[in-house]
C-alpha cells in the first residue's frame, strides 16, 4: 500500500465510528471471525481497545491484522483502523493509483 493509498484511507476513516471494542479478554476466536467477517462486508473498519485491556494497541493491531489478513491503515491512540481489499466483483472503496490525483 502506497503512502498516497494509506492517506486516502485514514481520511475515509475519520468520520467512522468503531464497529468493535477489545476488553479484557483481549482477543477471542469469535471476536477473530465477527472482524474478518466485518471487513469482507465493510472493506475498512475502526476498532477500539477499551482501557481494560492490557494489551498494547499496535501489538493487538499486528495480531488481528495477521489472523484476518488485512492491512493496518493506522493505530492512533487506543484506535485501530483495518483495511482489506474486497474481491473484484464486490469492491466498495477504490483506491487511488500511484500516479493518480485525487
Amino acid at each position: 500500500m502506497t503512502t498516497k493509498q494509506r492517506a486516502y484511507l485514514k481520511s475515509l476513516a475519520m468520520t467512522m465510528e468503531p464497529i468493535f471494542q477489545v476488553g479484557k479478554s483481549s482477543m477471542t476466536p469469535g471476536l477473530t471471525q465477527a472482524i474478518s467477517e466485518a471487513l469482507e462486508a465493510r472493506e475498512l473498519i475502526k476498532i477500539s481497545v477499551l482501557k481494560n485491556c492490557a494489551d498494547d494497541p499496535r501489538e493487538l493491531a499486528e495480531i488481528i491484522s495477521e489472523r484476518t489478513r488485512s492491512e493496518i491503515v493506522q493505530v492512533i491512540g487506543k484506535k485501530i483502523v483495518l483495511y482489506r481489499e474486497g474481491k473484484d466483483d464486490k469492491k466498495k472503496i477504490i483506491l487511488p493509483q500511484a500516479g493518480e490525483k485525487r
